[in-house]
């Protein structure tokens, strides 16, 4: 009567769940990276949303990146939103290493330099300048960024040159190689590579 199992089958059913493992690891990760990305999908659109109602309350604007505040002090765009969002948890990407902010604008097109601008500290882009608003990227994944002159910024312009790691500018394809995109008319959906490196997609014309 047989009493155990030999060595050779013990080796060959633990391969065998090795092998399955595997297999089955990278699709665990992907689908956790899902429920993240779900979640932060959510972030965006509530951000959307934010700098929509901003712009109802201030003559159709959205935020600029940054505006005078104090005496020596500017607030930046996700400051001026908090009294929409009353929650600085949203602003924080699930999928992020380090607990710092997860978004950033459209900042050359949209908060800086659109045509009209006064420059330096002037108010967002009307929303009636916006040709393409379903279209037209406002916010998406993204992060804190070094500026060459020193300092940090949390701005997005529409040069994206996407990185694994942190350069100057651009943003995350954090989730599954896609971004979180939040647009001009308040909707937000996730974007592949070639949408959020197309700076078409970012001008507001």
């Amino acid at each position: 009567m047989r009493k155990g199992f030999t060595l050779i089958e013990l080796l060959v059913v633990i391969a065998i769940i090795a092998i399955l493992a595997a297999i089955l690891f990278p699709v665990f990760a992907r689908a956790r990276e899902k429920a993240r990305q779900t979640s932060c999908l959510n972030n965006v659109k509530q951000l959307t949303l934010a700098h929509i109602m901003y712009a109802q309350d201030y003559d159709e604007r959205l935020p600029a990146s940054y505006l005078p505040g104090n005496p020596g002090t500017y607030d930046n765009w996700y400051e001026v939103l908090q009294p929409y969002l009353k929650n600085t948890q949203i602003l924080i990407c699930p999928s992020q290493a380090t607990y710092t902010l997860g978004y950033g604008q459209n900042y050359s097109f949209l908060t800086y330099s659109w045509p009209g601008s006064a420059g330096y500290g002037s108010g967002g882009c009307p929303l009636a300048l916006i040709a393409r608003p379903a279209e037209t990227i406002l916010i998406a994944d993204s992060g804190q960024h070094q500026l060459s002159s020193g300092g940090w910024s949390y701005g997005m312009t529409y040069v994206i040159t996407w990185a694994r790691e942190p350069l100057n500018y651009f943003v995350y394809l954090r989730h599954n190689e896609m971004a979180n995109v939040g647009f001009c008319d308040g909707h937000a959906k996730a974007q592949n590579e070639g949408y959020v490196t197309d700076s078409a997609n970012f001008d507001l014309n």
